[in-house]
Parts: structure tokens; sequence; C-alpha cells
């Protein structure tokens, strides 16, 4: 076995070490097939108000100007998939946030990640990356061979679904890289396309997020759209729609990580619970969740536009 076959062996025993589902490594190169998507999808405005999407556009596409001298890009999967979920007479947050923020919970890992790295091969530079900068995770997650993109553009591993966070390490270490994942085991199946009530699914292969329920409920801060009304199927923070609905999330397992546990008042509260929630029960429901991202009076006001659908 190599050094860089000995090396990446060792990284991938220790993200499994740590928890993560999966590990896989690319080169970090210039992301080219990707350059004229991004630009299109841009153009076409399907960012909406996200205007941080059109920043540091190059950034975006070459790992090599986030990190100095880098020769690795590291891709990494985390369940968050729960066992518990909210009763069905209530106002539904996405799965993802069910418990504490994943930003600081992974990010710890990543770093303890690149720690382990640096005491086992010696002077290693790197930065890690969770949802929070210039990276293109789906794309890097492919290269690296952790699964492919559905047509709901979130990545689909076989064995475990989609409800799992991504996240990078960027390192300035050669190390062995995987086969990119080519194959995309979609099929014909269009479930995800036909079960998104604001048709922000296109059969293009893109996303419009504009008309996505989770841009509207979290990153839009006017009022929502009177055309939306009716159309978000009591979701109040997020949706998880379209991964409800595909085949490929049977395959879904409980996570194992403690801190992504749900609070008793997230499982029991029903409708008229949220409808009355005050600010104080607010930031003790949701004290160190992701959840907080669109403040008290964001989730008031997506309450407040259920209630009148």
């Amino acid at each position: 076995m190599s050094r860089v076959e000995k090396h990446s062996q060792f990284i991938k025993e220790e993200a499994k070490r740590l928890g993560f589902l999966d590990c896989g490594i690319a080169e970090a190169t210039f992301l080219e097939e990707e350059a004229p998507r991004l630009e299109t999808w841009l153009n076409k405005g399907f960012q909406g108000e996200m205007g941080y999407m059109e920043n540091h556009f190059d950034k975006r596409l070459d790992p090599r100007l986030l990190v100095e001298g880098a020769k690795s890009v590291i891709s990494l999967s985390y369940n968050y998939y729960p066992e518990v979920k909210q009763k069905e007479d209530s106002y539904h947050v996405a799965k993802y946030a069910y418990g504490e923020d994943y930003h600081h919970i992974i990010k710890a890992k990543l770093r303890e990640l690149l720690s382990s790295i640096q005491e086992e091969i010696g002077e290693v530079n790197g930065r890690a990356f969770v949802d929070s900068a210039p990276v293109l995770e789906r794309a890097w997650a492919e290269r690296a061979g952790l699964g492919w993109n559905g047509k709901h553009t979130l990545l689909i591993q076989k064995q475990q679904g989609s409800f799992f966070f991504l996240a990078e390490l960027i390192i300035d270490l050669e190390l062995a890289y995987d086969e990119p994942f080519t194959t995309n085991h979609c099929g014909t199946c269009t479930k995800c396309i036909d079960a998104c009530p604001t048709q922000a699914i296109l059969p293009s292969n893109e996303l419009d997020a504009s008309k996505c329920i989770s841009y509207l409920t979290i990153e839009l801060k006017d009022n929502i759209p009177n055309d939306y009304k009716g159309l978000f199927k009591d979701w109040m923070f997020g949706c998880d729609i379209c991964q409800d609905v595909c085949p490929w999330n049977r395959f879904s397992s409980p996570n194992k990580e403690s801190l992504f546990q749900p609070s008793e008042e997230l499982l029991q509260f029903n409708k008229k619970d949220w409808e009355e929630i005050t600010e104080e029960t607010f930031k003790k429901v949701f004290k160190k969740s992701a959840v907080k991202r669109t403040k008290y009076t964001g989730l008031k006001r997506n309450i407040k536009f259920l209630k009148e659908t």
C-alpha cells in the first residue's frame, strides 16, 4: 500500500470513528462542468433573495482559492434521520432542525478529524466547511463517490437515502482519490417533482429555490406572497416533502447522535400550542436549534400564514 493510500485509509477510518456515515476524497481542482450550470442557475434568478449565492463565484468553483495549496477535498456525510417524529396534528419543522444546530456539532467533528490527521501524518493545513462558505458540497460529494444528485437536487446514497448533512475538509495533502459517482439511480421516477406543492422542483433537474417552502419559511424576510396560501402543508420551518416521498429514503435509519434528539415540546406540541407560543417558550424549545435562524418573529409569521390558509 502506497503512502497516499495509507493516509486515505487512516482518514476514512477516523471519519467512521467520529460517527460520519461515509467519507470520500476528490482532487482539489476547478469544477469545470459546474461553472456554466451555476451561472445559468443564478441568471434565472432561482436564488431569490439569497444574494450571497452570487458572491465568491470563483471560490465556489475552485477550492484552491479557499485553502492555499489545496490538493484534496474530503467529503463526509452525517445522518440526521430521527427515530421519533412530530405528531400529525402539528405545524412541522424540517427533520434536520429537530435537535441542536448541526453547524457546531459537525464542525467540531471536522476539527477533531483534522487534528487527528495532523497528529498521524504531520504538518497538514486545511479548513473545515459545514454549509457556511462558498463550497459546492453536492458537486464535491459526487466527485468523491458518495452518491448522486437526485431530481430534488439533494444527494442520495443507495444505502442511506438523503437524510444526511454534507461537510468538507479541504487540505493541502495529496491523497488517493475515489472514483466519481456517475450513475443517476432516479430513473423515470418523478415522485419528488410531483409532490412539491409549490412546483419548485423542475423537470430540468433544477430547483427554483425562490419557490421552495424551505426558502419561503427561512430565507425570505418579507411577507410570504399570498399566491402560496394553502400550499405549505403545515410546514412552519423548512420542508421535507420531496425527501419523504423519495423511494430511496425507505433505507433511512435513525441517527445515533444524542445532540440531534428532539425536545419533548417539539414532539408534543399541537397546532394550538404553536399558535400560542411565547418568545420565552421559543427560546427554551429552540435554545441551540437551527430554528433560531428564523427568529421568534419569523416563526410567528410562518404560523400566522399557515393558520390563515
